[in-house]
């Protein structure tokens, strides 16, 4: 087992799976302090890298494509704070962090992982129900439907209509995109039979995003409604109506409500955290409760 631990975070390699696990420190964004620990299988790892600086490095992971419904909803665009595949390394660690690269690469060759594009997710995205509120609007998504409410910011001709639920079944595509100097971000969802020309600050099925704080939580919505469409590179004969995150198979009932309770949990602890509002609560229990 190969292991490093920093103030950016530790990560762990038993041979088979990474573990990847955020640090405490304040400069770890807070999308890698919401989502928490991950898990990595190798199979979806294409190569690992250690870049060295005068007094500090960096490891990056390089998933392949087609892997990751996040990387795939973000097209690659999470800041470095926020990217839960890369680790700020101390430079007096360089040693240990060369080892884990060696560690990970050997597996990589023993398995004969291919590092080429994949044609289904190998990771399961987050999970839900999972909602996030910035720019003009809040977005919540519970496994079946998206909710997209406004806020006293969003342009009128936007939320006269006022708020939208989306069915999955309707959504063909999902992206997010940060906003980069005096260019505004979003949150989009591609609708069937929807125009989707207007930009986001009028598109009634997207949340503009500003550039705050809490603008990459919108990605895990992203990430979680991506995770459950039809995967780009599926063959077209091969895509359900409703595509599902792949598992190895379907929980039942008593497995699902155990989820539900811990999904509960995690929400009361992220409000004591102070990573969730009251009001951001409150949403994402309501969409719990639904389920139970």
């Amino acid at each position: 087992m190969a292991e490093i631990i920093q103030r950016d975070g530790t990560w762990t390699f038993d041979g088979e799976a990474l573990r990847l696990t955020p640090g405490r420190d304040k400069s770890v964004g807070l999308l890698r302090r919401t989502m928490g620990e991950l898990t990595l299988p190798l199979a979806a790892l294409a190569g690992v890298s250690l870049e060295q600086g005068r007094k500090a490095g960096r490891l990056r992971l390089r998933l392949r494509d087609g892997a990751d419904p996040l990387l795939q909803a973000t097209a690659g665009k999470l800041a470095e704070p926020n990217d839960p595949y890369q680790l700020a390394v101390e430079a007096d660690r360089f040693g240990v962090a060369e080892y884990f690269v060696d560690e990970v690469r050997g597996a990589l060759l023993l398995d004969q992982v291919p590092s080429g594009p994949v044609d289904g997710y190998l990771l399961p995205g987050p999970a839900v129900p999972v909602s996030a509120a910035a720019g003009d609007g809040s977005a919540s998504f519970d496994g079946e439907r998206v909710r997209l409410e406004w806020n006293w910011k969003t342009e009128e001709a936007k939320s006269a209509s006022g708020a939208r639920t989306l069915a999955l079944g309707d959504i063909t595509g999902v992206e997010w995109h940060p906003a980069v100097g005096l260019e505004n971000g979003c949150l989009r969802f591609t609708v069937r039979g929807a125009d989707a020309s207007a930009p986001p600050k009028y598109d009634p099925n997207a949340v503009e995003l500003w550039g705050f704080k809490k603008d990459p939580l919108m990605a895990l919505v992203a990430a979680a409604v991506q995770a459950r469409l039809p995967h780009p590179a599926a063959p077209v004969e091969d895509r359900p109506a409703k595509a599902l995150a792949p598992a190895a198979s379907e929980p039942g009932p008593e497995a699902d409500h155990d989820a539900l309770l811990r999904r509960l949990r995690e929400l009361g602890e992220l409000r004591g955290q102070g990573v969730l509002t009251d009001e951001e609560f409150t949403l994402a229990k309501q969409a719990v409760l639904k389920r139970l």
